[in-house]
Order: structure tokens, then sequence, then C-alpha cells
């Protein structure tokens, strides 16, 4: 990746802006070298995941809470845009507008959706495609089985939106991602300032 940045002058929100519910929750920061200790965990277990989807979704009967989207824009909101130092919240490539969420109806056998467009900061963004994958890796590790995720380049924001959502929402091509280390490091730096 190049020294120069992509958008070298991004739209940033205040954190103070961003949507919140009442409750207010900490934010757990990971030194890197922790967090890059568990990349080895991360790939094997993402690999797990493809491979093994319908164990899983057998697996995943319990009752859970109904997710909203206001938990899947905390879930991704902090996530560190990998050429700045702010979060995707801040950079408004997540917006709470932007996400649905539908519920699974477990009695028809039938799973949810979480829907998230996510909205590049300029229209040849190269790397919202790693954008996608990160929000993906995290919904995928934070999200139970009964909800299948799809990420989405709001349309008319970027130039090449169709071949970025076939890539994010293609799990042989998202299981490939993950198998290479340079994409994984990434990805986990990204991910370190999650809130838990």
């Amino acid at each position: 990746m190049s020294d120069e940045p992509i958008n070298a002058n991004p739209t940033v929100k205040d954190t103070s802006q961003l949507p919140t519910r009442e409750t207010k929750t900490t934010l757990r920061t990971f030194p890197h070298e922790q967090y890059e200790a568990g990349l080895d965990s991360l790939v094997t277990q993402y690999l797990f995941d493809c491979d093994n989807e319908d164990q899983r979704d057998d697996e995943d009967n319990g009752p859970d809470e109904p997710l909203d989207a206001q938990e899947i824009y905390d879930l991704i909101a902090s996530i560190s845009d990998p050429e700045h130092p702010l979060s995707l919240g801040q950079l408004s490539v997540v917006n709470l507008p932007d996400i649905s969420v539908q519920q699974p109806n477990l009695e028809k056998g039938e799973l949810g959706h979480v829907c998230v467009q996510i909205t590049p900061t300029i229209t040849h963004c190269s790397l919202a495609t790693l954008i996608g994958l990160g929000i993906r890796v995290r919904l995928d590790r934070s999200v139970s089985k009964k909800y299948r995720p799809q990420i989405i380049v709001k349309e008319g924001t970027h130039q090449s939106e169709k071949q970025v959502n076939k890539q994010l929402n293609d799990k042989e091509r998202v299981c490939a991602a993950c198998e290479n280390p340079q994409l994984v490091k990434v990805v986990s730096q990204m991910l370190s300032t999650c809130v838990v």
C-alpha cells in the first residue's frame, strides 16, 4: 500500500455525533502483539465456519435476544479504517439508517438477515473490499449464526460497486481472503479497536 492516502481529506464526524443507545459501553483495545497472536485462530475459526456451516446452524438453536440495527451499528462502527486513524462510524462509511435486520423465523426454518450498506469515502476507493471484509469478519464472529450477513456498497457510491458486492458476499472468496496472511493482519488491526 502506498504512503499517500487515497482520500487525503475525508469528512470526519466527532464521536459525540455517532448514534448510541442510552447506556454507554467501554472501548476495549488490544495491543497489536496480543491481537496478532490470535491471527491463526481467526483464520482457523473462519475456515472451520465456512466448512461446517450446516452443522453450526443445527447447533445454534437456543433462544437469542433479537438483534436490531443499533446493535449491529455498535459492533461495526468502531472498526478502524485501514487508511486513516479513525473509525468507520466517524468517516460515515457505516451509518445507522443503512443497516437493516430481518429477524429469523425458526418455526419456519428461516434464517434472519442483516444487511449493511457501506458508503466509501470516495467513488474510486480501492479499500472498499477490504473495509467490507473487515465488517463481514466482525459480523461473522459476533452475530448468531441464525442471521446471514450481507455487506453491500450503497448504490451510486462506488464506481465498481457490483464487483465489490460480489466479492463481499461470495463465501469462497471471503474464505480465500481469510487465508491470506497479509489481509488477515490488516483486518485484525482494523478490528483491534472494536468495542466488545
